[in-house]
């Protein structure tokens, strides 16, 4: 198929896994970096409601932002099967539909949140000058949520082509962009959450802007369509969205609640809970890219009907990720007084910190198998496992372990909770995937 080479089909698995997280992990990670030197310009300022308020307005934006990993993935899944199908013209228009329907669906979520926005601050917790600062940073935000979903799309349908270094570059000039307005708006410019906010539009709308440039560019991935072609293609991309989008929610559902009982113990437990919350994705921002990664892997073997390669592809996943967490587990560990100083942490705060940066990171390798497991899921057809698995966790699953820890522990007994969570459905999501895989490969055989 001219211009569309499914190139995870032959070589070593393993070696593909490194590559494309590697390769995705220095766009993430780049993003994830002026997130928290937003977070360290913010904490220099010497007031702790707005890092308060950035905690709470990451727990909300992180819904969102969820909802554009939903789009993602199922754009990722249908263009990565298509390609591994070899059917260019699918290929094209698949991506043209995903690219609007994304758009179009985040445009609507951002309304639905700018008229919500009291009521999701309140629940949260947050009270007072915090809660009017929150919803002072979501409103100037919002409206590049589409663009973010857009953007977010665009490296998707990327990385399906096994793309990932063009799905690199969009997110690293993002982050130029934010890296240089953040110092400038934050501190010379004296906007504090204003100058955050603004940097954060300005990132997310280059994103964008390149992401959709290179699937132009390097794959002519773009095609005249009409309304009704568009709505058509509703169908085989809901079927994989609407289940993706709904086990993607469940996780800053799960992180809202733990965000609620950690509001029971002031602005320096949230506020440890905020740095924190922008340390794990650059800790573990290869992670986050082999999510990902593993699905156009899983994805272009599975569409070529080759399920040995993708139980081999799953298994290759499992093992970099082990060396992954290993790994950044014992520099965190190494450097917590550092990472602790560098953001002026006292207290409950350094406490919170410093758990973080011990054992809690280690056992982040569970929280890696659910990553890899969900993308087999969405991957295989069957994203309601993911579904289920994810509602499960973020409300029950999260909830029980997280009121124990806090009434046994307190705010460090919230974190221990929550850790214990991921723990538990890591383990049942790794059985699940290696039994659907089983059943595909006897299926297959008879």
């Amino acid at each position: 198929m001219a211009g569309q080479q499914a190139k995870f089909l032959e070589g070593n698995l393993f070696r593909h896994v490194t590559v494309m997280s590697l390769t995705g992990s220095v766009g993430l990670m780049a993003i994830f970096l002026v997130d928290l030197a937003n977070m360290l310009f913010i904490s220099m300022l010497g007031r702790p409601e707005l890092a308060a308020a950035i905690g709470y307005g990451g727990t909300i934006m992180f819904l969102l932002v969820s909802f554009g990993i939903g789009a993602s993935v199922a754009a990722g899944a249908v263009v990565a099967t298509a390609v591994g199908a070899r059917d260019e013209a699918l290929v094209k228009t698949r991506t043209t539909h995903s690219v609007l329907l994304s758009f179009a669906f985040g445009l609507v979520i951002s309304l639905i949140a700018w008229a919500l926005l009291p009521l999701m601050v309140n629940l949260l917790g947050a009270r007072g000058e915090v809660a009017d600062l929150t919803e002072h940073f979501l409103a100037v935000t919002l409206p590049s949520v589409p663009f973010l979903i857009a953007g977010m799309v665009g490296g998707a349908v990327l990385r399906a082509h096994g793309d990932a270094a063009a799905s690199m570059t969009s997110t690293l000039w993002g982050a130029g962009v934010a890296g240089v307005l953040n110092p400038v708006l934050i501190l010379w410019l004296d906007l504090d959450l204003t100058g955050a906010a603004l940097a954060t539009c300005a990132s997310r709308f280059v994103i964008a802007g390149v992401a959709l440039w290179q699937v132009h560019k390097a794959h002519r991935g773009f095609v005249a369509t009409t309304t009704r072609a568009t709505l058509a293609d509703m169908r085989p991309l809901s079927k994989i969205a609407v289940p993706a989008i709904l086990a993607q929610v469940a996780t800053p559902l799960g992180f809202a609640i733990v965000t609620r009982f950690m509001s029971a113990y002031g602005e320096a437990a949230v506020a440890g809970m905020a740095i924190t919350g922008r340390l794990t994705p650059v800790a573990f921002g290869v992670i986050f890219a082999l999510a990902g990664s593993i699905g156009p892997i899983i994805g272009q073997n599975y569409g070529a009907g080759r399920l040995e390669r993708v139980k081999l592809a799953f298994n290759a996943a499992l093992q970099f990720s082990a060396l992954v967490v290993a790994l950044v587990s014992v520099v965190m560990w190494l450097t917590r007084g550092l990472i602790s100083d560098a953001f002026h942490a006292e207290g409950l705060t350094r406490e919170i910190i410093y758990l973080f940066c011990g054992p809690l990171a280690g056992l982040w390798f569970f929280v890696a198998i659910i990553f890899v497991a969900n993308a087999a899921f969405n991957n295989l057809g069957r994203p309601f496992i993911s579904t289920w698995t994810n509602w499960l966790r973020a409300t029950i699953g999260t909830l029980i372990p997280v009121w124990i820890g806090s009434e046994l522990g307190g705010a460090l007994g919230v974190m221990w909770g929550q850790a214990l969570t991921g723990v538990i459905f890591g383990l049942l999501s790794w059985w699940l995937a290696l039994r659907l895989i089983g059943k595909m490969r006897i299926s297959q055989s008879v």
